[in-house]
């Protein structure tokens, strides 16, 4: 005998592409359009303002100019979900926000309290900064730690907090990089990046109301920095006005042969992720 499901049940690898048609075909009735560039966006425009809808599994955030678009999107989706409206934005997948009249913040501190609580430090020491100056890591230093599991899940856990916290980008990504053979040196080095955050756990992202829509990139380059393959690193940030609203670190896909080379190959990465 063969049974028919009548609707997707968790677990069943159709689920989240059969619940996602399900929520799109109701907010595309209620007036929102796919976005382009990310199909979890959808975006409303009217003569009263913009409205936007982004969604994460069944969390979403919805906002914009036309309250009153905004309150018969919600009418809807209670029509056909059971749906909790938690009112303004504070909390979303881990990220704080705050709001004030000149603008709002955004931050990870309740994020950065229960990592450190994980990573269970056994003292309360703070350092000013998350790495010496001119440490370069090899994959021969120090011996290889009994059990990474813990390293790679603090790790992982740096690589999301890197969502607020551009001054830890540029050391995430060189710990990343022995994730695969961390050892006790690489170990201390992230224990580091810990102390760090604990001493500097108040730090957040501004985002002001009078800022401009001026765009302005900064980028710049190492040089063969990598002692392991002689790779150069690019980083580059991102401003709308005042704002900080992107940011990375990567390794160059080549080795360059002169510093004018890798500077080039740095714009030559801002310019495809920018544009």
């Amino acid at each position: 005998m063969v049974c028919r499901l009548r609707r997707s049940l968790y677990g069943l690898k159709q689920a989240p592409r059969a619940w996602f048609e399900r929520f799109a075909s109701v907010v595309t009735a209620a007036g929102l359009s796919p976005s382009a560039h990310d199909l979890a966006l959808f975006v409303h425009t009217s003569p009263r303002g913009r409205t936007l809808l982004i969604l994460y599994v069944d969390d979403m955030i919805i906002t914009g100019d036309d309250s009153e678009y905004i309150a018969f999107v919600k009418a809807r989706l209670r029509d056909q979900f059971l749906m909790t409206d938690l009112g303004p934005l504070r909390y979303f997948l881990g990220i704080e926000v705050s709001s004030t009249s000149n603008g709002f913040y955004i931050f990870q501190e309740k994020y950065i309290q229960d990592l450190l609580a994980r990573a269970a430090l056994g003292d309360e020491r703070t350092v000013e900064t998350p790495m010496e100056l001119n440490v370069k890591l090899q994959s021969t230093d120090g011996d290889l730690l009994s059990d990474p599991t813990r390293y790679r899940d603090l790790v992982g856990s740096l690589v999301y907090l890197a969502v607020t916290r551009p001054d830890i980008s540029y050391h995430v990504h060189i710990l990343s990089q022995f994730i695969s053979a961390p050892t006790t040196v690489h170990y201390s080095h992230l224990l580091r990046v810990l102390r760090y955050l604990r001493g500097t756990i108040t730090r957040r992202l501004f985002f002001p109301c009078s800022s401009s829509l001026q765009l302005q990139c900064y980028s710049d380059a190492t040089w063969a920095s990598d002692p392991s393959d002689r790779r150069s690193l690019s980083a580059y940030c991102v401003f709308l006005g005042g704002s900080l609203i992107a940011w990375k670190t990567k390794k160059q896909t080549a080795v360059s042969r002169s510093s004018v080379e890798a500077e080039l190959r740095d714009m030559a990465l801002l310019t495809a992720e920018v544009t």
